[in-house]
């Protein structure tokens, strides 16, 4: 996994953002390789063995979904939920590079792409030939309509898979747009021109004002919970309060993030240059806890050599490394620490992992460990 620093890029500012969603893409992806599980329940998580109880789904298909199968349930509780789904081990090198194939589909289009994982992007679009003074006139909205629908075709005509395609003027609200087209497409009588959906300020407050505050993006349970405890739980009702009142209950960053947010502000910008990974990282779940320091031990040299491998590949050289311990009662903490110079020698990095271990207290059983190996700058 590797750790995301936007602020450190350039990035640039456009009339329009649309937020590329590929629909269940674990499930579509395995789908490309097995036609045989398409319109049936598949379950994708782990090592695909639904008795494991460690591990969680990690996507399920709509027809999961309908039986109640969300990500992060136990894979057990999976199985008890939908009995007849078909259940597939995680193929991340594979689902890598189906990414990567639609990464450079949506890069071939000529926008600036913003990658935000393997099943999410956004595109900047300027005016160019869009009147970018019409605020969301008609045919202003017509126009970037036919031109989203027309990514979303190069994407399906060169690989496949389904997307969806949420469009406004920033962040925030084109990946919320996203999720009323995801949300549209699931009906019996959907049509193809259904995967694109345009939020902006036409029809935001009709759409998002009796939505739950919840419903933002970046609004948390905790957040939304506070908010609820003094009578606020929509959008229009966030709205009807003073921004000082906001900043009061939450601070001067989050305060004004709020007030923006429920009028349908947020982030205008793409960042335009290649990202540049600062770290990556190794995480696993075990199947049974690891009880004594020499299990962990073994364990996190372990995965440290599967990251080493990664760095090695990409051509890069680490200089910290961290270690993250989460024990039997989900307690999590994480220690980090210098390697004596940078290297991607093991002779250089083991002796920092194996520190790391010592300096736990390990008082509890381990259920899940993760190496991150912090990375010069190219």
């Amino acid at each position: 996994m590797a750790e995301r620093t936007e602020r450190d890029r350039p990035s640039a500012r456009f009339r329009w953002l649309l937020h590329i969603d590929l629909d269940q893409f674990q499930v579509s992806a395995e789908r490309l390789r097995r036609t045989d599980l398409i319109d049936i329940a598949v379950i994708v998580g782990g090592d695909g063995d639904p008795s494991h109880g460690r591990q969680v789904v990690t996507c399920a298909s709509y027809e999961a979904r309908a039986a109640g199968v969300r990500a992060g349930l136990p894979m057990p509780a999976a199985k008890k939920k939908c009995p007849d789904a078909v259940f597939l081990p995680l193929d991340m090198d594979y689902y890598t590079q189906v990414s990567t194939r639609v990464m450079d589909v949506l890069r071939e289009q000529g926008y600036p792409v913003e990658v935000w994982g393997f099943d999410e992007a956004y595109l900047g679009i300027d005016g160019g030939g869009i009147d970018a003074s019409a605020g969301g006139r008609p045919h202003e909205r017509t126009e970037i309509v036919a031109l989203a629908d027309r990514i979303r075709r190069a994407v399906s005509d060169a690989t496949g898979l389904p997307c969806c395609l949420g469009v406004s003027d920033n962040k925030q609200r084109a990946k919320a747009a996203a999720g009323f087209a995801k949300a549209a497409v699931r009906s019996p009588d959907a049509a193809a021109e259904d995967r694109v959906f345009v939020l902006d300020d036409v029809n935001w407050a009709e759409l998002m004002g009796p939505r739950p505050c919840r419903d933002l993006w970046s609004v948390g349970p905790k957040t939304a919970a506070k908010l609820a405890d003094r009578g606020i739980d929509t959008v229009d009702r966030l709205q009807g309060v003073a921004r000082d009142d906001l900043v009061e209950w939450f601070g001067p960053s989050q305060g004004n993030w709020l007030y923006v947010l429920c009028r349908g502000g947020g982030d205008d910008a793409i960042a335009v240059e290649p990202w540049i990974a600062r770290s990556h990282s190794r995480s696993r779940t075990y199947p049974e806890d690891l009880t004594d320091r020499e299990q962990v031990r073994a364990a996190a040299t372990e995965l440290a050599r599967e990251v080493r491998e990664q760095v090695m590949n990409e051509g890069r050289v680490p200089f910290r490394v961290g270690l993250t311990v989460r024990t039997s009662t989900f307690y999590t903490r994480t220690k980090m620490r210098k390697m004596a110079e940078p290297s991607t020698e093991f002779a250089a990095i083991g002796p920092v992992v194996d520190g790391l271990v010592d300096a736990f207290d390990l008082d509890r059983p381990v259920r899940l460990l993760a190496v991150r190996l912090e990375l010069l700058d190219v």
